[in-house]
């Protein structure tokens, strides 16, 4: 059954903005109380070897269709010191009330390709459909257990002439999956070693992002750090992300995207996009034009230093749509080259 009222775990201190006023959309400015649901009282065990996935599940359903007044937040609580074994699992909303998905301890797949079970999804792990006003929060990790998802003979990087990708299925989990959700915090928690991408919002808005910690070895293949599709609205501040592909990934149909004091590396691709979006058709916005780039083997970054820009500014290759990028500002991308600015 479910407790009431638990203290907040703080996340990893990182560098603030002092400008950064963003606040959450929570149901209320001062809820009445939380009422917590622990996984363990609904059966997870926590011990890295049972699947608790039906456990997570009960939570899941009883805090999004609990009765309680707009006034309460439905906390389910991840409790630090356990390690739970999850399959692909869909939470599903919308839910009665605000969602706070507290993650203290460590979340872990089925370990590989050949244990995930048959019939289910090869491509996504943990996924949150539909839900409007969620916050995944927590001191804990999030662990794809990527490396013998890396290891498929169809991967690119085990192509044995390095350059193309043998042919074969090749279908791999993204670690965690926000699709078409609203009023989304995901804050404090580490998430590494994803056998694909390790956080993609598809179809959202109205989200922040903030003092995460996403890490995959430099050879860890299209292991995208935050990818975005179709969202908007995106603010991505205070992270660290070191991973073996793009940083941040822009998709398609994606814009007003706010990135602020993130440090991308060692290792990786930078900020990208895979759109083929030309400088007039971008968004014109009065962006702080502190851009730090630095050369790398995938991409020429550029620093330019000044006041405001009203324009969009052209780049060559994938990041002729940086300019769609709103404020982006204290940003770093970190290569194997040293530099002096």
């Amino acid at each position: 059954p479910p407790s009431s009222s638990i203290s907040q775990s703080q996340p990893p201190s990182l560098s603030q903005n002092p400008n950064d006023s963003w606040q959450s959309p929570s149901p209320s400015q001062d809820p009445d109380h939380e009422v917590v649901y622990d996984v363990r009282n609904y059966g997870a065990v926590g011990d890295g070897l049972t699947d608790d996935t039906e456990s997570f599940k009960k939570a899941w359903d009883s805090a999004c269709t609990n009765d309680n007044d707009n006034n309460t937040v439905s906390v389910l609580l991840v409790p630090y010191g356990f390690t739970f074994m999850i399959h692909s699992t869909i939470f599903t909303g919308p839910c009665r009330s605000y969602q706070h998905f507290q993650v203290d301890g460590t979340i872990v797949p089925r370990d590989g390709p050949e244990s995930w079970p048959r019939g289910v999804n090869k491509r996504q792990w943990l996924v949150f459909y539909r839900i409007n006003g969620m916050a995944l929060v927590g001191v804990g990790v999030i662990d794809g257990r990527g490396q013998k998802w890396w290891d498929l003979p169809c991967k690119p990087h085990r192509n044995v002439n390095k350059t193309t990708a043998i042919a074969g299925p090749c279908e791999s989990p993204a670690a965690l999956r926000f699709f078409m959700s609203s009023n989304l915090i995901v804050k404090g928690v580490s998430i590494k070693n994803s056998p694909q991408f390790h956080l993609k919002f598809d179809g959202c808005h109205e989200v922040h992002v903030n003092s995460l910690r996403i890490t995959s070895p430099q050879l860890s293949p299209n292991t995208d750090g935050i990818h975005l599709e179709n969202s908007n609205s995106v603010e991505i501040y205070n992270s660290v992300i070191s991973n073996g592909d793009d940083c941040v990934s822009i998709g398609s149909g994606s814009h007003n995207i706010d990135i602020r004091n993130l440090t991308c590396g060692p290792g990786g691709h930078g900020i990208s996009s895979s759109t083929s979006i030309h400088p007039h058709e971008c968004f014109t916005t009065r962006s702080r034009s502190h851009f730090l780039y630095e050369s790398s083997p995938y991409h020429i970054f550029y620093l330019q230093i000044g006041d405001y820009i009203d324009r969009c500014l052209s780049f060559i290759s994938s990041l002729t749509s940086i300019c769609c990028f709103h404020l982006l500002f204290g940003t770093n991308l970190l290569t194997n080259r040293s530099y002096s600015h």
